[in-house]
């Protein structure tokens, strides 16, 4: 297995640190050591364009403790250049702007696929993303705005919030994850789904980088086991894809991509 060599990489010990000491601030308590380990490998993989974004959701800590963390990380040589936080409906994410704009693009060719799990379904039904009104100029609004960023972008970690008063942010979010399926509903509905007590293939891809530590988490998302079979291609691509990009780099070795089937009797999406 071919990994980082431990002398030129961070110690565990400095990435603990770095997220406990940024992100745990007043009285927010820091993230626990898995939870830094793991968080500084999904950053990694953001700045690899292993994986167009992560969701920063461990603590409640925002932009500015997101800013100041990833700026630690920068100062241990752990992070190249370009790496953004964007702000959506009180939500941060860290991105590289020209990686996730060159995914919307390719979402915007049809890579993606769309399930529709509103409540007033009887079951879960594929859709194209022609066939959703108004996602087109919000994929268009994002890549706008990212390109933007990119005639902008220093050694300095920035930060930009977008408005989104009527978005989805389950299809947006699902997105810019990089999910091959995202769920999607219709807002009108609340946010029920038609999901509960239906068989869900859950997909996992993991990938090792630090020596004697658990592999990263790089992709976690789920599709109704019916629709598995009309969705085989789409997902066959994805795999296919990441499979290459994790080629392109040294930092990250032994992707696995596994999946289980799971029947739960409620999903919050």
């Amino acid at each position: 297995m071919l990994l980082p060599d431990p002398m030129s990489a961070p110690s565990p010990q400095l990435l603990v640190a770095a997220a406990q000491q940024t992100l745990g601030m007043g009285k927010r308590r820091g993230p626990p050591r898995p939870v830094c380990l793991h968080l500084a490998g999904e950053v990694l993989a953001v700045a690899q364009g292993l994986k167009p974004a992560l969701l920063y959701d461990c603590n409640g800590a925002g932009a500015s403790e997101l800013q100041c963390y990833l700026e630690e990380l920068q100062g241990l040589g752990f992070l190249t250049k370009g790496l953004h936080i964007l702000e959506i409906g009180g939500n941060s994410l860290i991105v590289r702007p020209e990686h996730v704009c060159r995914h919307l693009e390719q979402v915007l060719l049809g890579t993606i696929a769309f399930v529709d799990v509103s409540s007033s379904q009887p079951h879960p039904s594929v859709r194209s993303l022609d066939q959703l009104q108004g996602l087109k100029s919000i994929i268009a609004e994002l890549i706008t705005h990212l390109q933007g960023l990119q005639r902008d972008l220093s050694l300095a970690v920035s930060c930009s919030r977008l408005h989104c008063s009527d978005w989805n942010l389950c299809t947006v979010f699902g997105i810019l994850l990089g999910y091959p399926v995202t769920y999607t509903f219709h807002l009108n509905q609340g946010d029920d789904n038609c999901l509960a007590l239906i068989p869900l293939r859950v997909f996992t891809a993991r990938i090792s980088w630090l020596l004697g530590q658990p592999p990263a988490l790089l992709y976690s998302f789920s599709v109704p086991e019916s629709l598995f079979p009309a969705l085989r291609d789409v997902l066959n691509t994805w795999e296919k894809d990441l499979r290459s990009r994790c080629k392109t780099q040294n930092d990250f070795a032994d992707l696995t991509i596994s999946s289980e089937t799971v029947t739960l009797p409620a999903v919050a999406l």
